[in-house]
């Protein structure tokens, strides 16, 4: 069984890394095309970028762990972020990222066990005005507080 997802695996990485040039200049977009298509990056794919690229796994890992976009464990089905940037943080965004840590049983930059969610810790989403702001999955919600996110993780449980 683990052979047949790792041929299909295999595939359709191949088709992702098809789709662009062999050259080095593609490193990122790449980069970002695999995690697109896996939601993470995972040794199976960076060993299959780095063939493609034909540099060595220890410079692609290099390169992308300078990165924060890039993850290399699995994410929660929904991602929760939680804005600490100054406006969010002077209006309770700490008080936010508590209560949603204690919800979830995680820290920032944790998954549940369940791969349910995964929690994030962001600087700024250049929302202040709606401040403290949550954003999960790609759904902004701003004026947060604690009883209101608590809600909020709830309709996606």
């Amino acid at each position: 069984m683990k052979e047949a997802y790792s041929n299909q695996m295999t595939r359709e990485l191949q088709d992702v890394l098809g789709s662009f040039d062999k050259s080095r200049d593609n490193l990122i977009p790449i980069l970002q095309a695999v995690q697109g298509e896996y939601g993470y990056l995972t040794p199976e794919t960076m060993e299959g970028i780095a063939d493609y690229l034909c540099i060595s796994e220890s410079s692609l890992y290099g390169v992308a762990t300078f990165y924060t976009q890039f993850k290399f464990s699995r994410p929660g089905d929904h991602n929760v972020r939680v804005c600490l940037g100054t406006a969010c943080h002077v209006r309770g965004g700490s008080r936010i990222m508590d209560e949603v840590s204690r919800h979830l049983g995680i820290q920032a930059g944790g998954t549940t066990e369940n791969y349910k969610f995964s929690l994030e810790r962001v600087a700024c989403f250049g929302s202040c005005a709606l401040s403290p702001v949550v954003v999960v999955d790609k759904k902004v919600y701003g004026r947060m507080n604690p009883k209101k996110i608590k809600n909020i993780l709830k309709e996606y449980e």
